[in-house]
């Protein structure tokens, strides 16, 4: 699949009905989710691999990756509601996932694991400060390889933090729209500059 329709079937996927603030719920723009996909592709991180999603919210990068050739694709959400979107999405898309609604913070949570690659889209911590970190520690349990879109500037931060854990191999930059979708948000549209980065864990 070309990136081009790759990106047309991610915008005709359902977004969320009741997005809640607290969780950062804003949908994975289509363009930034299939260059990440596309990205890990490249990589030879995507195809005929286990993909883990983490925060999956309603399902683009899930989707998207079952699109591009997954052997198979799990997406967690600690929001049941997104969760019914994401499996919606998923019928709609002909594709086969499993999603599990759970907290990507608690450890004891069964995964089928371990996965080949984690996808992520984890929250900025505009709401609650290092809010991704749940994120990152759980992606590095859980996978030998992350791609993750973190907000631009986090490098320094993501480095510190996952010092003697991983490594940072690539960055690659692209733009966040995010719409006017609660009351604090003042413009329509708003490009957030992101980043979406490739760690590799680091096996003893």
């Amino acid at each position: 699949m070309k990136l081009k329709n790759l990106e047309m079937a991610l915008e005709k996927l359902n977004t969320f009905e009741r997005p809640r603030a607290d969780l950062e719920q804003y949908q994975t723009p289509a363009p930034v989710a299939a260059r990440l996909l596309y990205h890990a592709l490249m990589q030879g991180d995507l195809e005929d691999r286990s993909i883990l999603d983490l925060g999956c919210g309603t399902g683009v990068l899930t989707c998207g990756a079952a699109m591009m050739g997954a052997v198979s694709v799990t997406g967690i959400d600690i929001d049941a509601r997104a969760i019914q979107v994401a499996e919606a999405n998923a019928r709609r898309c002909g594709i086969s996932a499993t999603f599990i609604t759970g907290d990507v913070s608690d450890q004891t949570l069964p995964l089928d694991g371990p996965f080949d690659t984690v996808i992520m889209n984890p929250p900025f911590g505009a709401q609650k400060k290092h809010a991704d970190r749940p994120f990152i520690d759980r992606a590095l349990l859980a996978g030998k390889v992350v791609y993750g879109i973190f907000n631009q500037g986090s490098l320094p931060f993501i480095q510190s933090y996952i010092e003697g854990r991983a490594t940072i191999e690539s960055v690659v930059a692209a733009a966040f729209p995010i719409k006017k979708t609660f009351s604090f948000h003042k413009e329509r549209i708003r490009e957030i500059p992101v980043e979406i980065v490739l760690l590799r864990r680091i096996e003893a």
